[in-house]
């Protein structure tokens, strides 16, 4: 049979029906509410592509090099066309037409949903979820050209890449296709039946007006609603301005884009009794499956519809032994796709109200409790989560040792040599930083809470006194909280390593920072695409000694042994995924701190003076020795490391690179190897930085902002004026990754404003290659890229 009933299959079909239609039969055998429809089979795919003889010429044209993107987009047009252009066998098309017809009512024809269902969705360890088309409001005249449209979709360009990447054969996967009546929603959007993150039992739902598409495709930052299933109450109300709406067109049939009434746009659009409602759909679609769910629903009439149903795969294998975790997926953490809410100020009853997305407003139910009574200092939460633990005062490195294993280690600022303490710390708090200063990078990669920029900590905390440290809201209070892990009880990273997450597809690569290699299990177990900085100046810096001094002491030999030690971890974690290591990019007063940096200079303001590769080629000695310990690292094997250079200007600097690079014994021709743009100079003149050999560009916005607005991001007295967003600062990146379209130069970004949803959707649709985020943000960025991704292709195809 060509097509089966959706009531007819279940979970055991997915190599029949695909993984979308297998879910859907099995949440209507439970007898959960699923609008009705059928499959058009995975075998009747295949069968139609080999009785056409196409198969192989298809599977031919669709296997080219994953990075020629000249050759993907013509892999793409040809399988379109032999698809598209080949006529469905007449007993196929009869049994669709039938099948659609039935669905009908009155008379009328139906309206459906067209989906694809791809056989290899979802897999352990890849995902093919996305990847495929879907097409809303289809009646019969279109139907059977939108079920070859979503064929034809396994052979996107996205879809291709990846399955390249993945090695996954073209021939191997298959798709089926769902048709499923339309449901004309009055209201819709996802729900995680637990906390995507941490397990905990906490529904989280999404909702706005209209069709779901808008809240999936992130074309509308939807409501949140925040369920504690435990005491069975609506815990936290983010209501959106909601501007827009997808609705069914009544004249065409077609789906459409309206902007919402005024007097719905900041309307709440659930009840509470709504809400009640789909926790005990949740529930009962999670205790079928066994495990937290992520869902997609549908309001008609006052009637709710289950639409998809999926496990969530962002829940950390560790997650029960952390409490106040945060992250996972940025639809599910009170921000949906419009940023997180703003700080909020207490009401009357000890809840909390304040401003939503894009001007919406929240409301969350307290306990009457104030949980600020015993508060001692306050700053900004750099790394999230609770713990309780001892204070331990740092005032000098030889005080280090007495950070004990659940202490919560307070110090002015911290330094690389702190690094093996702050492992050690249940918490972390400065006085000192902001969220990407020393302490803030290397908590959230460590998995450690913390608290910087507190102003106070150190004179107001004592030695010795018992604390709770609140790494979400930045405030330190005295005395155990219940809700807070001991310190005592606190888990070193490297004690259980998380199962890597199945990432969503995107076509624009997701990457992770990583500032030291301790951090690369918790970097890897992110489904990260790999690494867009490896920082290699806290490898040098934990050594205690000036590289010149290093070598000095211990010789070249065992300096380079300290670099691939280093290097070596992390891209083991990550291969084959690629591992971008930065040359050192430490300014002068960081290397004055170390012995043997009495003789460095003193400098007005160090971002500004001897760093980056003006310091590697100043005084090439250290500079030899890091290119020497890549050059040994590719005659291990390590093909996955790509170098990168700090602080270049112009072609000059890059020849002078390149001289030394062969020097060392690595062919710039074989090696891909690349440059930061981090200064308007870079920026400007990138086309003769393309010209010069590069294999891609990075932009490291904390600089590229503060050089380009003149603006030192640690000066109080202009801090406010620090803005990555800025027209001028977004028009250099984007004219940038315009050039290096051009000119096949990879772009990427690897600075903090990466991990923000407004620069993400501005480099997605730029075209920029890839994205590196934070540890703590991968995952927000990678759906933030898919949202963005989606929505681009819902805008072509309208």
């Amino acid at each position: 049979m060509a097509v089966l009933l959706l009531e007819d299959v279940d979970a055991d079909d997915v190599g029949t029906v695909g993984g979308k239609a297998a879910s859907l039969g099995e949440l209507i055998g439970a007898g959960l509410p699923v609008p009705p429809g059928f499959a058009v089979t995975a075998g009747t795919y295949r069968t139609f592509i080999e009785e056409a003889g196409i198969d192989e010429e298809l599977f031919d044209a669709v296997d080219v090099d994953p990075e020629d993107s000249a050759a993907l987009r013509e892999a793409e047009a040809t399988a379109e066309r032999l698809i598209l252009d080949t006529p469905f066998p007449e007993t196929v098309r009869e049994e669709i037409l039938d099948r659609y017809r039935e669905m009908g009512e009155d008379g009328e024809e139906a309206f459906v949903a067209v989906r694809s269902s791809a056989t290899a969705e979802d897999l352990p360890d890849s995902s093919f979820a996305g990847q495929q088309e879907t097409f809303l409001n289809v009646r019969e005249d279109d139907l059977l050209r939108r079920v070859k449209e979503c064929w034809a979709s396994l052979f996107t360009q996205r879809a291709i890449y990846y399955r390249q990447q993945r090695g996954f054969p073209h021939s191997e996967v298959d798709i089926a296709v769902v048709v499923q009546r339309m449901v004309d929603a009055d209201k819709s959007g996802v729900m995680f039946t637990s906390h995507p993150s941490t397990g905990e039992p906490q529904v989280t739902i999404e909702a706005a007006w209209g069709l779901g598409e808008a809240v999936v495709s992130g074309t509308v930052s939807p409501d949140n609603y925040v369920y504690d299933r435990e005491r069975g109450a609506v815990d936290q109300v983010t209501v959106a301005d909601k501007k827009v709406e997808m609705v069914k067109d009544e004249e065409t049939g077609e789906t459409v884009q309206l902007d919402v009434d005024q007097d719905r746009r900041n309307e709440r659009v659930l009840s509470d009794a709504e809400i009640g409602d789909l926790v005990e759909l949740g529930e009962r679609v999670e205790g079928h499956y066994g495990a937290p769910q992520d869902v997609e629903w549908a309001i008609y009439d006052g009637e709710i519809y289950m639409l998809q149903s999926r496990p969530i795969t962002t829940i950390r294998e560790d997650a029960g032994d952390e409490a106040g975790a945060s992250g996972g997926e940025s639809r599910a953490n009170g921000a949906g796709a419009g940023g997180e809410a703003e700080a909020a100020a207490a009401d009357g009853d000890g809840g909390v109200t304040g401003t939503g997305p894009n001007g919406g407003t929240t409301a969350s139910g307290g306990t009457g409790a104030d949980d600020d009574a015993d508060g001692l200092v306050d700053g900004l939460g750099a790394s999230p989560g609770v713990v309780s633990g001892t204070v331990r005062i740092v005032h000098k490195l030889d005080h280090l040792d007495q950070v004990q294993e659940g202490d919560v280690m307070v110090t002015e600022m911290t330094m690389p040599d702190m690094v093996p303490a702050m492992k050690r710390a249940a918490g972390i708090v400065t006085d000192e930083g902001g969220m990407t200063s020393h302490a803030a990078i290397i908590s959230r990669e460590l998995g450690v809470p913390a608290v910087v920029g507190t102003g106070n900590g150190t004179r107001v905390l004592e030695d010795g006194q018992h604390v709770t440290l609140d790494g979400d809201k930045g405030t330190v209070r005295a005395g155990e909280s219940e809700s807070a892990e001991p310190g005592e009880e606190f888990e070193p990273v490297e004690a259980a390593r998380p199962e890597t997450p199945v990432k969503p597809m995107t076509a624009t690569e997701v990457k992770v920072n990583v500032s030291i290699p301790e951090a690369a299990e918790r970097a890897a177990a992110t489904g990260a695409d790999g690494v867009g900085l490896l920082r290699i100046e806290h490898m040098v810096l934990s050594l205690g000694k000036t590289p010149e001094k290093y070598i000095a002491d211990h010789g070249a030999r065992a300096y380079q042994d300290e670099l691939i030690e280093g290097v070596r971890r992390v891209a083991d974690e990550f291969y084959p995924r690629p591992v971008r290591v930065r040359t050192i990019d430490a300014p002068t007063d960081e290397f004055r701190e170390l012995e043997g940096g009495d003789d460095e200079p003193v400098e007005p303001n160090p971002m500004l003076g001897w760093r980056g590769i003006r310091r590697s080629l100043d005084k090439p000695e250290p500079f030899r020795q890091e290119l020497a310990a890549f050059a040994r690292l590719y005659d291990m094997g390590y093909d996955n490391i790509e170098v990168m250079f700090p602080l270049v200007n112009d072609a000059a600097d890059v020849e002078a690179i390149t001289g030394h690079m062969r020097e060392a014994g690595i062919d710039p021709e074989a090696r891909r190897w690349g440059v930061m743009v981090e200064t308007p100079a870079s920026a400007l003149q990138i086309e003769d930085l393309a010209e010069a050999g590069i294999d891609f560009a990075s932009f490291g916005t904390n600089d590229l902002t503060q050089y380009t607005l003149a603006v030192d991001r640690n000066n109080g007295h202009v801090a406010d004026r620090f803005d990555e967003l800025h027209p001028a600062v977004l028009r250099l990146i984007g004219d940038t990754i315009e050039t290096c379209r051009e000119l096949d130069v990879d772009t990427s970004i690897c600075g903090q404003a990466g991990s923000k949803p407004e620069m993400v959707e501005f480099l997605v649709e730029k075209g920029v290659s890839s994205i590196s985020a934070n540890i703590d943000a991968v995952r927000d960025v990678q759906h933030e890229v898919k949202r963005t991704e989606q929505r681009l292709l819902l805008d072509s195809v309208r």
